[in-house]
C-alpha cells in the first residue's frame, strides 16, 4: 500500500477546484467575448503564437456589458480623448469599438407582426459576402459574429416554420436543400470575407488566426485580392467565389437584427427575379448606439440627377399596393451596400459592370437595370440590419480618381437614354470624356435582355420623381434683364439655405437651372423656394423685405407657392404677396420685397409656356435642343404609357378579388372614355382648319377632368402647334 502525504492531497484538491473555476470563467468569457478562447494552447509556429498573444490582449481590453443591447457606449477621461482622436482620423470611434464585445446582443426592433409570419422551412442557401479594405479589425469581427449567431439552429425564431410545400405537399426540413439536419447553422452556407488588398497588418495574419481558432470551422472563407480593385470588382470576385443559391452582400461594418435572413430568402424563393433590401438602421459611429425611427416607418431609395442616391418616403400609392406594413415594398433604387439576390439571376442580369472602378454609381446602375429589364427591387420590412454610417472615407479610392463620377457617367450612357443630359448638366466635364471608357458591351447586354426605356422607369416605377422639364410652367435660367443677374443656388448645401443671384452663365449650368412647377413651386430638383418668416421694416423706404430660402419641398404648397405674371415678368409669393427682387450686388442673397413694378422685380425664364418653350434671345445650343426634345418626348410618352397594362413589372397584389374586379371595371371605363376623347378630337382636326377648338366632351369620371394629366398633355401638344384648345 502506498501512502500520500496529507499536504499533497490537500494541494491536489485545491488545484482541481482551481481548474474547475478557470473552465467556468472561460465558458463565461466565451459567451460575451465571442468565440472559443485559447486555454493556454501553445503554437509551434512563433508567428501564430504572436497572433494568439495579440488576440488575447484584445479580448482583455473588452469591457463587459459596454454597449450591450445596442445602447450608446461611453468612455471617460483619457480613454474618451483617445476615442475622439480615433474618430477624427478613421471616421469611427475605433478605440471605443475595441472595448465593446465582439458578440454583443441587440434589442429586437422588428415590427411585432413579423414575429407572427410563418416562413417555409426549406429555403435557398445563402453566401454572405463582406468586402473590406482597411476596416477596423474589431468592427469586421463583430460583423462576422453577428451574422454567425443569427443563423444558429437553436435560435427561438427557427422553432416556427412551415414544413409542408404548398404546391406539392412535400415535407420539408429546416435548412437549405441538402443541408445536414444536424448542422448547427441554418440556411447560412458560408461567409466570404473579401480583403480588397488591405494594408493594416491586423487584417492579415491576425484576422486569419482569429477565424481559425475562434469561429466555426468550414463556415468562414477569406479571399485576399493581390491588388486594390475597389468595391465593385471586389464584390464580383466574392460572387465568383460563392457557392450558395443566394448572394447576400453586406458592408463589413454591420450588425444584424434577429431573424434577418429568412425574410430575404423566403421572398427570393417566391420571386427569384428580384433584388431584396433589408431596412437599414443606423449605428452611430461615435458611440455605436443602434437607432431606429420606429418599428413601422421606413424609407426607400430614390436618386438625383447628380447621380447620387437619396432616401425618400414610401409613396401613398405603394402603401396601398403592398397591402400591409410588413409587405414587400417597391423601391426605385437601393443604397447598394446591403442586398440579397439569387446567384443565377445575378449573373443572368449581367452582375456588375466590370469596368467600374472604386466606389459609386454601381448601386444606381443595378437598380435601373433590374427594373428596366423585368425584375423588381423591394425592401423587406421584416429584415433589418444596422449599418455604421461614416462622415467621410478614411481611405483613398483606387488611383485617387473620381470613381463616383466616372462610374455614374457609364451608367447614364447605358441606362438613362436622353435623360443622361440632366446628369451632364451637373457634370459637363464628363461629357464625351475618354475616362468613361467603352460601354458597348453593356449596351449589348441591354439589347439582349430586351430592357425597357428610362422613360418607362419614370412613368411606372418612380412616378413621384421631379424632372426639371416635366410638369412645369417654365425651366432654365431665371434672368433679371436690368442687372444681368440670374437666380443661383450658389452651390449651398443644407436645409433652408439662402437663394442668391449671380451673373448669368452663357450656357445653362446646374446652379442656375431652376423650374417653376405647375404646382407653383420655384425649385431645383430637391428644394423649393420659401420665405424666411421674419418680418422686418426697412427704415429707408418702409418696404417689407424677406430672405428667400431653399428648403426641402413638402408638396403642400403652403409657403412654397409662387405665381409668375408673364405680362409684367414678376414672380410673386402667393402667401405674402411679395415679389422676388434681384438687388444690385452679385453673389448677394435674393430678397422678396413689396411689389412696386421696379426693373429689379422683372424676370425672364429661358423656357416657358409664354414663349412656347423656345429661347429667342440666343442661338439655341445643342444642349438646349436636347432638353426641349426631352420635354416633348416626356409629356407625350407619359400619357401614352400611363394606361398600357403590358408595360408593368407585375407583382402579386394583396388586394381582394372583389376590389380587383371593381378597380378593373373602372379602369376599362376610363380607357373607353379616353378613346372617345381621342376620336372626337381627331375628327374635329380632320374636318376643319380652324385654329380654335372647343373640347365639349363631358367626362363623368374624375380622372378626366380638365386638370387631368392626359387631357393636359393633349392640350399642351396642340398649343405647341399653335392650335388653341378650350376645356369646358
Amino acid at each position: 500500500m502506498v501512502y500520500f502525504p496529507a499536504r499533497k492531497c490537500y494541494h491536489a484538491a485545491k488545484l482541481g477546484i482551481l481548474l474547475i473555476l478557470v473552465v467556468a470563467l472561460l465558458s463565461f468569457f466565451e459567451k460575451w467575448r465571442g468565440g472559443k478562447l485559447s486555454t493556454g494552447a501553445t503554437f509551434s509556429d512563433p508567428v501564430e503564437a504572436e497572433f494568439e498573444r495579440q488576440i488575447l490582449e484584445d479580448e482583455a481590453r473588452i469591457i463587459p456589458g459596454l454597449g450591450e443591447g445596442g445602447v450608446a457606449a461611453h468612455l471617460v477621461g483619457e480613454d474618451k480623448r483617445l476615442g475622439e482622436e480615433s474618430e477624427k482620423k478613421l471616421a469611427m470611434n475605433v478605440y471605443l469599438s475595441d472595448r465593446i464585445s465582439y458578440n454583443r446582443t441587440l434589442k429586437d426592433y422588428r415590427n411585432q407582426a413579423c414575429t407572427r409570419v410563418v416562413y417555409d422551412a426549406e429555403l435557398p442557401s445563402a453566401s454572405v459576402i463582406l468586402i473590406f479594405h482597411n476596416e477596423p479589425y474589431s468592427v469586421v469581427v463583430r460583423t462576422v459574429w453577428s451574422v454567425v449567431n443569427s443563423a444558429r439552429r437553436n435560435n427561438p425564431w427557427f422553432a416556427k416554420a412551415n414544413y409542408v410545400e404548398r404546391d406539392t405537399g412535400k415535407t420539408m426540413t429546416l435548412g437549405y436543400p441538402g443541408q445536414d439536419p444536424t448542422s448547427p447553422f441554418v440556411y447560412l452556407k458560408e461567409i466570404i470575407l473579401v480583403d480588397d488588398n488591405s494594408t493594416l497588418p491586423e487584417l492579415k495574419g491576425k484576422l486569419s488566426h482569429y477565424v481559425r481558432t475562434r469561429l466555426p470551422p468550414d463556415l468562414i472563407r477569406i479571399l485576399r485580392l493581390p491588388d486594390r480593385v475597389g468595391l465593385t470588382r471586389a464584390r464580383l470576385a466574392g460572387a465568383r467565389y460563392a457557392t450558395g443559391d443566394a448572394l447576400v452582400f453586406l458592408d463589413a461594418h454591420c450588425e444584424v437584427q434577429p431573424d434577418w435572413l429568412r425574410p430575404l430568402l423566403h421572398e427570393l424563393k417566391l420571386r427569384p427575379h428580384s433584388a431584396l433590401v433589408p431596412i437599414i438602421d443606423v449605428i452611430d459611429s461615435s458611440n455605436f448606439y443602434y437607432s431606429v425611427q420606429d418599428s413601422v416607418s421606413f424609407q426607400v431609395g430614390g436618386f438625383t440627377f447628380t447621380g447620387h442616391f437619396t432616401w425618400i418616403d414610401v409613396p401613398e400609392r405603394e402603401k396601398k399596393r403592398r397591402g400591409s406594413d410588413i409587405g414587400p415594398t417597391w423601391s426605385p433604387t437601393m443604397a447598394g451596400g446591403l442586398f440579397a439576390i439569387n446567384r443565377a439571376y445575378y449573373w443572368e442580369m449581367g452582375a456588375y459592370d466590370e469596368q467600374m472602378a472604386g466606389w459609386g454609381g454601381e448601386n444606381l446602375e443595378m437598380s435601373f437595370r433590374i427594373w428596366q429589364c423585368g425584375g423588381t427591387l423591394e425592401t423587406i420590412p421584416c429584415s433589418r440590419v444596422g449599418h455604421v454610417f461614416r462622415s467621410f472615407h478614411p481611405y483613398g479610392l483606387p488611383a485617387n480618381s473620381d470613381t463616383h463620377g466616372i462610374n455614374t457617367a457609364r451608367m447614364a450612357e447605358v441606362w438613362m437614354d436622353e435623360y443622361a443630359e440632366l446628369f451632364y448638366l451637373h457634370r459637363p466635364d464628363l461629357r464625351n470624356n475618354p475616362k468613361i471608357g467603352d460601354v458597348t458591351h453593356r449596351k449589348i447586354l441591354r439589347e439582349k435582355l430586351q430592357c425597357k426605356s428610362f422613360q418607362w422607369y419614370l412613368d411606372n416605377i418612380y412616378k413621384e420623381k421631379f424632372v426639371p422639364v416635366r410638369d412645369v410652367y417654365g425651366y432654365g435660367r431665371f434672368m433679371n434683364p436690368s442687372s444681368g443677374f440670374c437666380l443661383d443656388t450658389m452651390q449651398r448645401e443644407g436645409e433652408a439655405v439662402p437663394l442668391g443671384v449671380y451673373p448669368c452663365h452663357a450656357q445653362l449650368q446646374a446652379t442656375q437651372y431652376l423650374s417653376l412647377s405647375l404646382a407653383g413651386e420655384l425649385r431645383d430638383e430637391e428644394k423649393c423656394a420659401q420665405l424666411q418668416y421674419t418680418r422686418r421694416e426697412n427704415e429707408v423706404d418702409e418696404d417689407i423685405s424677406r430672405k428667400v430660402l431653399m428648403a426641402t419641398c413638402h408638396g403642400k404648397q403652403r409657403g412654397q407657392k409662387w405665381k409668375y405674371e408673364a405680362s409684367s415678368g414678376t414672380l410673386k409669393h402667393a402667401d405674402s404677396g411679395l415679389c422676388l427682387s434681384a438687388g444690385r450686388d452679385s453673389s448677394a442673397d435674393v430678397l422678396a420685397r413689396t411689389c412696386r413694378g421696379q426693373p429689379d422685380q422683372r424676370w425672364r425664364i429661358d423656357y416657358a409656356e409664354y414663349n412656347h418653350f423656345t429661347r429667342d434671345d440666343v442661338e439655341p445650343s445643342d444642349r438646349d435642343e436636347k432638353l426641349k426634345k426631352l420635354r416633348g418626348q416626356r409629356r407625350i410618352s407619359r400619357s401614352l404609357l400611363s394606361y398600357s397594362s403590358g408595360e408593368s413589372n407585375a407583382l402579386p397584389s394583396s388586394e381582394s378579388p372583389r376590389r380587383k374586379s371593381h378597380r378593373g371595371k373602372h379602369k376599362r371605363k376610363r380607357t373607353r372614355t379616353k378613346n372617345k376623347f381621342i376620336v372626337k378630337l381627331l375628327r374635329t382636326l380632320a374636318n376643319g382648319t380652324e385654329d380654335h377648338l372647343e373640347v365639349d366632351i363631358h367626362c363623368k369620371h374624375r380622372q378626366l377632368y380638365p386638370n387631368n394629366s392626359f387631357v393636359r398633355d393633349l392640350v399642351t401638344i396642340l398649343n405647341d402647334r399653335n392650335i388653341k384648345v378650350q376645356d369646358i
